[in-house]
């Protein structure tokens, strides 16, 4: 078993193996997880200043949204969107479709970090900036909405990470990312075990990288903050 696990074939798969998967990393996963991620904050900020602003009919859509959207798996809306959709004369491409998907999955969940960050910036600085002469939208631009961002930073960081693995959900909508790649191989080698961990292991590396922004970005904040303060 050992002798197998550490062949020179098994090796020489690998090797060549990595360099397949890790394009259509760089060129498929990273930019999917990227470009839904902007969508799923602005969509977020969005739901969660409609939500924050309390307006009766806007409020109970963003809450309908938000519970469609967490209630049920990504896989399934996934496939509701690029099987289902052409049913009723709406075809969309595998990558338009992963985008979408992600992005309104995505912002539901941003969308509720996003308002417990809202809610958490004391109620006196509202009002604050109304003393100052100041109109509602200028408040949440300039006053509550970058306070609420560096409390929601680390939580939606996270969320981030998490999307880069999600994105192996995609290749079930045919996305050629890396995941979808590495199972044509394992399909051609039949090495699943080695291949498998070694798609693993790229996965690790991005969120490794992404980890490493994160705590980046989180002391810049903290140095801004105190030299704020």
């Amino acid at each position: 078993m050992l002798s197998e696990l550490f062949s020179g074939r098994l090796w020489g798969i690998l090797v060549d193996s990595f360099w397949k998967i890790l394009l259509p990393g760089l060129t498929m996963t990273i930019p999917l997880t990227v470009i839904a991620f902007s969508i799923a904050m602005v969509i977020a900020i969005v739901v969660a200043l409609v939500q924050f602003a309390n307006i009766r009919i806007l409020k109970q859509l963003a809450r309908f949204y938000i519970w469609i959207a967490r209630g049920t798996p990504l896989l399934v809306q996934l496939f509701v969107v690029f099987y289902g959709l052409p049913k009723i004369g709406l075809v969309l491409d595998p990558f338009p479709s992963a985008v979408i998907v992600f992005s309104l999955n995505e912002g539901a969940y941003s969308a509720e970090i996003i308002r417990a960050a809202l809610e958490s910036v004391p109620k006196g600085q509202l009002e604050a900036g109304y003393c100052v002469g100041m109109n509602y939208l200028q408040i949440i631009r300039r006053i509550i909405l970058p306070q609420a961002m560096r409390t929601a930073f680390p939580p939606l960081s996270n969320s981030l990470i998490a999307m880069v693995k999600d994105t192996s959900l995609a290749a079930n909508i045919t996305v050629t990312e890396m995941f979808m790649v590495t199972q044509r191989i394992v399909a051609r080698t039949y090495e699943p075990l080695a291949l498998y961990i070694e798609v693993g292991l790229v996965y690790l590396l991005f969120s490794t990288v992404l980890t490493k922004l994160q705590s980046f970005g989180e002391r810049k904040l903290n140095a801004h903050q105190k030299t704020e303060g």
